[in-house]
């Protein structure tokens, strides 16, 4: 059983007339970091709402195949189960962070879990502790720099103890430094034995990559060193 396995997906947005996705295949085992590069609109971000529950639970459009999560399909799966199992991490984090301190905002999802108290403080300080963070516990997220609102979004994400992460061009927005410590996180979620799928299109991003695949034409192909 794989963590991640998409088996003949089409997918085809509300209103439009060609399918984004037109018979995807995935598997990604335990501990891989799988990286998916494409041209913009080739459908790369699409796939990743496919894995992790967005489609077909809040994007809407016709949708084929199958897609899997430790065996489970997700179509056919609630959010909130699906949220314990995968966590998203997305390109702009001040569009995941909301809270008045990084404690209250790593509180947030396993507080909707109705997860104690006690257990909740020691999810947000190990999840502080996996991206190097624990010394701005209590600082507001409005006064960090680019890279550490990221690694914050990462938390967040941690918090909720999922097995499998989507990072959808996490380092897009982020200067060098921050990149640099946002690959040192991914390098020890790998570690850790986290399953990733990280969507990228700077192909100066995928260091820890075991496997770079590229959506071409709807397709998934293996990447050959050309868009």
């Amino acid at each position: 059983m794989f963590p991640v396995e998409v088996r003949n997906l089409h997918f085809r947005y509300a209103g439009k007339q060609t399918n984004i996705l037109d018979g995807v295949n995935l598997a990604v085992k335990k501990g891989e970091v799988v990286a998916i590069v494409g041209l913009s609109g080739s459908g790369k971000s699409t796939l990743c709402y496919c894995i992790n529950g967005l489609i077909p639970h809040v994007y809407k459009g016709e949708l084929s195949g199958e897609s899997l999560i430790f065996g489970s399909c997700v179509k056919n799966m609630k959010i909130a189960d699906i949220a314990t199992k995968v966590g998203t991490v997305f390109q702009d984090p001040d569009t995941q962070l909301f809270s008045p301190t990084v404690e209250d905002e790593i509180a947030f999802g396993p507080e909707n879990l109705c997860i104690e108290r006690e257990e909740i403080g020691r999810r947000i300080t190990s999840a502080l502790e996996q991206v190097g963070m624990t010394r701005h516990r209590f600082a507001s997220p409005d006064y960090l720099s680019g890279g550490e609102k990221q690694l914050i979004a990462i938390a967040s994400v941690l918090s909720l103890q999922p097995e499998v992460l989507i990072f959808d061009e996490i380092m897009s927005q982020i200067d060098e430094t921050g990149k640099t410590r946002i690959k040192e996180v991914i390098r020890g979620l790998k570690k850790s034995g986290k399953t990733i799928v990280m969507v990228e299109h700077n192909l100066d991003n995928l260091d820890e990559a075991d496997r770079v695949m590229v959506v071409l034409k709807g397709k998934l192909i293996n990447f050959t060193g050309k868009l």
